[in-house]
C-alpha cells in the first residue's frame, strides 16, 4: 500500500487535507466521498527510507510540479486567434465533468485530463487557471467564477451546491440539461428569423441598387426628352439624387445610430428599457416573454431542487432569464419573501404569470414540490413558444409580401409610368 495526500472538500465547502494509506488513487477517492468529502487532489507521496524505518512513519513533502508558462507571444496568439467558446462547448464539458465526478476521479486530475483533449486553445488556457486555482486552495466554484463570461451565475450557483452537498456530479448534469434547453430555443429563434432577415437584406440590396444606378439612368432620359413627369416620379429622382450626392453621410448616419443603439441597450437603464419594449413588438412580443418566463421557471425549479435558499435563489434566477425587465420582477419577489410574504402573492404582485401558472405555484408552495411544478411551468412555456415560433414564419410571409408588393408599386409608378406616355413625351 501507498501513502497519499488529498485536498478535498466537505459539505460546508471548507478546506480539507490529510493523508491515507491506500492502494491506489482511486481507493481514496472512493473512500473520500464515503465521507461525503469531494476530493480536489490527490498525489502520492514518496516515503523516505530514514522515515520507513522510523516508527512514526514520517513522510516527505510532495514536490508540486512547475509548469511551463507560455511565452507572451504565444498567449498573445491564443487570445487573438482562438474561436469564441460556443454553447457546445460548454456542454460537452459538463457532461464530461458529470461523468469523471461519477467515477470518482479528483477535480485536478479530471481538469488535467480535459485541458489535455481540449481542442479550444481559449478554452485550455481556461482550464488551466482553474487547476491553478484549486492548487492555491480556491473551491471549484470560485475558480470558475474567474471567468464570468464563460460561466454565468446560474451555472456558479448550481457547481457551489454540489461542492456544499457533495453531489457534483448531479450539480454538472443538471448544467448541461439546462444548456440544451438554451441551445434548442436559439437554434429555434434563429430558425423563425432566418427566412424574414434574409428577405429584408435583398430587398435592401435591390433599394439601394436601383436607387444608385437604375433610377439616375432613367433621369437623364426623362431630361433629354424635356417631357414633364408625374409627381412619383419627381419624388423618386429627388430620393435618387439625394443618396448618389450624400451616400458617405447617409452610411456614416446609419453605422452611428447602430453604434449608439448598442451602447445604450448595453446601458443599465437602455436594457432594461430595451428588455420591456421588445416584450410589446407585435408579432414577436409574445415570443421573447414566454422565452424568459421558460427560463425563470426551469432555473428557479433547478435551484430549488438543488436546495439553494428561496432568497438566494431568486438572486440567481434574476441573472439568468435574460431580461433586464424580468429580472427586476424577479428581484422584487424576492425582496417581498424576504419580508414574509408567500410565493404565491408576490407572482401574483408581479403580474406576470397566467392564471393557471399562478395555481400551479400555489399548490407547489403547499405541498412542498415547488421544484417539480416549476418544471412543469417550464415545459408549458417551452411548448408555448415552440408552438409560437412555427406560426410566425407563416405570420410574417404575408407581411413580406404585401411589403414588396408595395415597393413594386411606387418603382412601377414612378420609373414605367412615364415610359408608358413615352410617345407623348416625344412629340
Amino acid at each position: 500500500m501507498a501513502m497519499y495526500q488529498y485536498k478535498g472538500r466537505d459539505r460546508a465547502g471548507s478546506l480539507v487535507t490529510g493523508n491515507v494509506e491506500a492502494l491506489s488513487a482511486d481507493a481514496v477517492a472512493t473512500e473520500l466521498f464515503g465521507r461525503a468529502v469531494t476530493p480536489i487532489e490527490i498525489r502520492e507521496i514518496k516515503i523516505s527510507r530514514n522515515a520507513a524505518n522510523d516508527k512514526s512513519g514520517g513522510a516527505e513533502k510532495p514536490q508540486p510540479r512547475k509548469l511551463a508558462q507560455p511565452s507572451a507571444a504565444k498567449q498573445f496568439n491564443t487570445f487573438l486567434f482562438a474561436k469564441k467558446i460556443d454553447i457546445n462547448e460548454l456542454i460537452i464539458f459538463s457532461r464530461q465533468m458529470y461523468s469523471l465526478t461519477k467515477a470518482g476521479l479528483p477535480l485536478d486530475r479530471a481538469l488535467a485530463g480535459l485541458q489535455a483533449s481540449m481542442k479550444n486553445p481559449r478554452f485550455k488556457s481556461i482550464l488551466a487557471d482553474v487547476s491553478k486555482s484549486l492548487e492555491n486552495g480556491m473551491n471549484l466554484s470560485s475558480s470558475l467564477g474567474r471567468h464570468p463570461k464563460l460561466f454565468s451565475p446560474l451555472f456558479l450557483s448550481l457547481v457551489n451546491v454540489g461542492e456544499s452537498t457533495g453531489q457534483l456530479d448531479l450539480a454538472f448534469r443538471e448544467v448541461s440539461k439546462y444548456l440544451e434547453l438554451e441551445k434548442k430555443t436559439k437554434k429555434q429563434v434563429k430558425s423563425a428569423t432566418r427566412y424574414p432577415t434574409f428577405v429584408m437584406a435583398t430587398i435592401a440590396v435591390a433599394l439601394g441598387v436601383i436607387t444608385y444606378f437604375v433610377i439616375p439612368a432613367f433621369s437623364e432620359t426623362f431630361e433629354r426628352l424635356g417631357a414633364e413627369l408625374p409627381l412619383e416620379t419627381r419624388i423618386l429622382i429627388g430620393v435618387s439624387d439625394f443618396v448618389v450626392a450624400y451616400w458617405y453621410l447617409i452610411i456614416g448616419s446609419i453605422v452611428g445610430t447602430l453604434l449608439a443603439l448598442r451602447n445604450w441597450v448595453n446601458s443599465e437603464v437602455g436594457r432594461h428599457t430595451w428588455d420591456q419594449i421588445k416584450m410589446r413588438i407585435p408579432l414577436i412580443g409574445g415570443v421573447f416573454e414566454r422565452i424568459a418566463l421558460g427560463r425563470f421557471a426551469r432555473t428557479f425549479g433547478m435551484v430549488m431542487a438543488a436546495g439553494v435558499p428561496i432568497v438566494q435563489g431568486l438572486a440567481v434566477v434574476a441573472g439568468a432569464v435574460g431580461n433586464k425587465y424580468i429580472g427586476n420582477r424577479v428581484l422584487k419577489m424576492r425582496d417581498s419573501i424576504s419580508r414574509g410574504e408567500s410565493l404565491y402573492n408576490t407572482a401574483v404582485q408581479s403580474n406576470m404569470f397566467s392564471p393557471l401558472v399562478l395555481q400551479m405555484i400555489a399548490v407547489g408552495e403547499e405541498s412542498g414540490t415547488i421544484d417539480e411544478l416549476m418544471a412543469e411551468v417550464a415545459d408549458f412555456y417551452e411548448t408555448e413558444t415552440e408552438y409560437d415560433l412555427k406560426k410566425l414564419g407563416d405570420a410574417i410571409e404575408p407581411i413580406l409580401i404585401m411589403f414588396i408588393a408595395g415597393i413594386v408599386l411606387v418603382l412601377a409608378l414612378g420609373v414605367f409610368l412615364p415610359i408608358w406616355d413615352l410617345n407623348s413625351a416625344i412629340r
